[in-house]
Order: structure tokens, then sequence, then C-alpha cells
């Protein structure tokens, strides 16, 4: 029997896998689900997909712009490449599709109209897959899983497990950046900003509001599908904490080549105590070290570097800011003006330990940042499905 591919979503964009051949059975004190044919995971950060690549595949029919990581460019990838591998597999879809189509035992995964999107070659205007664009380039439609909105059902549970029922209703898997969103985003209004690995500042569109039909690959904001018919509107940095992480790995590895020994884990709040002690730095530091999915050639540099401006408080300062004004040269603060945002949430691992990020986000904001808001995509699941009851 084929197996399957699978990918699952991170927080800006989605992973994927195959699978198939999988099934339940009876073990210890409960039924256990055993996999059998599945691939690896391949995750968002996946780079196979070179620009040079992605620009010999046909354009999509969605407002969209095709990356690296996407299930669909990983599909094609692997159809141009390694074609004898995808004969092993009847499905693919996202690891949280995997899981449903596990729990209801589906014979074809089913996939939400968020997690499509993000796949490449879907239209969010008719929900539907490029098919024809597809099939006239190779590419095994077959595999495609079928589509639904956000907040349906998928099916019930076949088996009481860990707790949960048989015949328990599963909702179709949903896209844990919009969950995020929704966890925490009560008014129109507001701004989310989220800075952990990578980092994210989002909007909820106007009522009504449609993306255009064609992506633009120059744009540097997304327009995710949410709920209900409505669109945020997303700057996606691949640049967030981990930048921090990096530059924190840096001085680990210059402290060891000079003959010392420190821990990453005691550098964080030092570096983070210097640059409170410099409320000011002339140093201007662009971060993306990741590049970024719109300009992917997009490196680091580091300018207006003068002879006071050397100690480590400074330069955190300047990487601090950098990290923020990255992202606001996405997303004009301007056009979230014209927008009607009138706060930012802010919200994320590297935000909640970075007070120095903190001020630097408050500095180049003009509107009231609020913190602590909770931000769990698991918790905006729960609360999707409660609300479509």
């Amino acid at each position: 029997m084929p197996g399957r591919l699978c990918c699952r979503e991170s927080l800006d964009f989605l992973d994927s896998v195959l699978f198939s051949g999988c099934k339940w059975s009876e073990s210890g004190p409960g039924p256990a689900f055993e996999a059998d044919r599945v691939s690896h995971l391949v995750t968002w950060q996946d780079g196979r997909c070179s620009p040079t690549f992605l620009s010999s595949l046909p354009l999509p029919q969605s407002h969209v712009s095709l990356a690296t990581g996407f299930g669909c460019a990983t599909v094609f990838w692997y159809s141009k490449n390694s074609p004898d591998f995808l004969k092993a597999y009847d499905a693919a879809g996202t690891i949280q599709d995997y899981v449903v189509a596990m729990l209801c035992d589906l014979r074809k995964p089913l996939m939400s109209v968020q997690n499509a999107a993000s796949w490449g070659y879907f239209n969010c205007r008719n929900k539907s897959w490029n098919t024809e664009i597809l099939k006239k380039s190779g590419f095994p439609v077959h595999l495609l899983p079928e589509v639904g909105d956000p907040g349906s059902i998928a099916g019930r549970t076949t088996c009481a497990w860990h707790g949960i029922p048989q015949g328990a209703k599963v909702g179709i898997a949903l896209g844990d950046f919009q969950c995020s969103v929704y966890s925490c985003l009560t008014e129109r209004t507001d701004a989310v900003l989220n800075i952990s690995t990578s980092a994210q500042l989002t909007i909820s569109m106007p009522l009504g509001f449609q993306p255009p039909e064609a992506p633009d690959p120059s744009s540097a904001v997304t327009y995710f599908p949410y709920f209900n018919g409505d669109y945020l509107a997303v700057a996606a940095s691949l640049n967030g904490g981990n930048v921090l992480a990096a530059f924190v790995g840096m001085v680990a590895q210059w402290a060891q080549e000079l003959g010392f020994q420190v821990e990453e884990s005691a550098i964080y709040p030092r570096i983070i105590q210097a640059a409170l002690a410099q409320k000011h730095s002339k140093l201007s530091v662009q971060p993306t070290i990741f590049g970024e999915r719109h300009l992917p050639e997009l490196l680091a540099s580091v300018s207006s570097i003068g002879a006071s401006e050397l100690s480590l408080g400074h330069v955190t300062r300047a990487l601090c800011r950098g990290l923020v004004e990255n992202l606001c040269s996405m997303f004009p603060v301007q056009q979230l003006q014209e927008l009607g945002v009138s706060r930012v949430l802010g919200s994320g691992s590297a935000l909640a330990r970075n007070e120095v990020l903190r001020q630097e986000v408050e500095r180049i904001f003009p509107f009231p940042v609020l913190y602590g808001k909770d931000v769990d995509a698991a918790v905006g699941a729960a609360m999707v499905m409660f609300h479509s009851k």
C-alpha cells in the first residue's frame, strides 16, 4: 500500500508530510495508533527549493507568492529531483491534517483553507487548488487533500483515546498563526506583534477585503485567510529571536577562542543589562542574517560605526532596534495608521525576556503597547470551535 507525505505548519508558514497505511491497534491500557508508511516531516525552514528552482515553477493562480518550505513547492522538488520517492505515497498534508485523519480514520486527509493557502497553488477566492496549472507541469495532483472551511467538522473519533471518547467531533486542522491571533485579538484596531524565534506583525483587514488575484513577490505583506471570510495582513519576518540567539552564540564562541568558557545562558542576561545602560546608539544594524521571503538575498549589515559605539551594550541596543525597524520596514507605521490601528499587543518569548527589545518597540511604534495578553494557538483553536457551535 502506498504511503503519505506530511507537512507541519509553523507560526508563519506550512510544513508537509506524505502518509498511508497507518492503523489503530489494541495495545496496553487502550487503543494505540501505529504509523506505517509516513515520510519525514518537511518543515517551513526547509531550504531545498532555491530561488532559481522556484522561478522555474509555473506562476500560481493565487495571491500568495511561492516560497521554499511550502507543501506544493516541496512536492514539485521531489517530482523533479526524486520522482521515485513520491511513488510510495498516496496522500499529502500538514502534520495536523495527519493527526485529524488518524483520529477520524479518514481515507484521505482534509485540509483547511488556512493551511491550503500556505501550501501554494491554492486560490482562496474559489477555495480550490490550481489543478490545471499543476497538471500541465506534471505535478501529482492526486496527492492533494480535500479542502474545507476553518471551524468545520472533519469527522468523529473512531476510538476512545487519552480521555477523548469515541464519537467525539473533531474540527478540521487550523493554522496555528491564525489561532494564535484569534486567542488575543479582540478589536479590529489592534495590531499583534509577536517576536519569538521569528517575528510577525499582523492586523485584521476591514470587512469585505479581498486580496489581489496575483502574488506580488516584492511585497513584504502577505494576506492570510482568517475566519468567516476575513483576512489578516501579515509581515512575517524570518529574523527575530533567532538573530539574538545567533549573536549570543557568536559572543560565546569569541570568548571560547580567547580561552574562556562562558555558557550562553549566562551571556543573554548580561548583554541585556549592558544594553539597558546605553539608552541610545548611533550604530545601525540591519539584522537580516536569514534573509526575508520577499528578499531572500538580503543579508545583515552594520553601519555608522564609531569608536565610541563599540561596547557590548551599544551593539545589543542597536541590534534590538534593528529587529523592530526591520519589521516596520515591512509593514510601515504610516500604513498601520491608515488602516486604523490604535494599539499594539506585544507577545512572544523574545519580547517577554528582553526589556531592551520592549523599549525599542515602544520607541518606534506611535501607539500604546500592551503586554501580557495570552497568545496561545491551542487556546485559539478551542475558542474557534466553541464559537462555531
